[in-house]
């Protein structure tokens, strides 16, 4: 049984997912190449829809509460190169292309820079390019 309600005008592929009740699907990015994990974010029906018909990763921005194409300010975008669903219907995988090599907003190749290390957080993987330079100052 679906959480969020049916949109009769999505098409049927989309409604067989298993959505949250918030009407949210977790999305990993993976690269298509090396099959590296670059990042988790949140699709919404109409992101996951803008995805497959882009062909670039368009994700929902919880704290932003709107759309957000990947790329659109750093120019790092994820181009589409297989779009899958898993087992349980409840978590896309999107196998793509990083353009400029860089996913994460800290200027590194992936989200997951981070291991567990002697009981703590320790950067293993290092800064591509500085993210002030990537998005400016706030």
């Amino acid at each position: 049984m679906k959480n969020a309600p049916v949109n009769p005008d999505a098409p049927d592929w989309i409604e067989s997912i298993q959505w949250t009740a918030d009407g949210l699907v977790p999305a990993i990015a993976q690269d298509a190449a090396s099959g590296e994990i670059l990042m988790m974010a949140w699709m919404n029906r109409e992101s996951l829809r803008l995805t497959a018909e882009e062909g670039r990763a368009v994700y929902w921005s919880r704290s932003r509460g709107k759309l957000w194409r990947k790329g659109e300010t750093s120019g790092h975008q994820q181009i589409i190169k297989d779009i899958r669903l898993d087992c349980d219907e409840d978590v896309i995988l999107l196998k793509v292309e990083q353009k400029g090599g860089i996913a994460c907003h800290t200027g590194r190749h992936s989200c997951f820079y981070r291991s567990l290390q002697d009981q703590q957080w320790v950067s293993v993987e290092p800064v591509i390019k500085d993210p002030e330079a990537i998005y400016g100052s706030n």
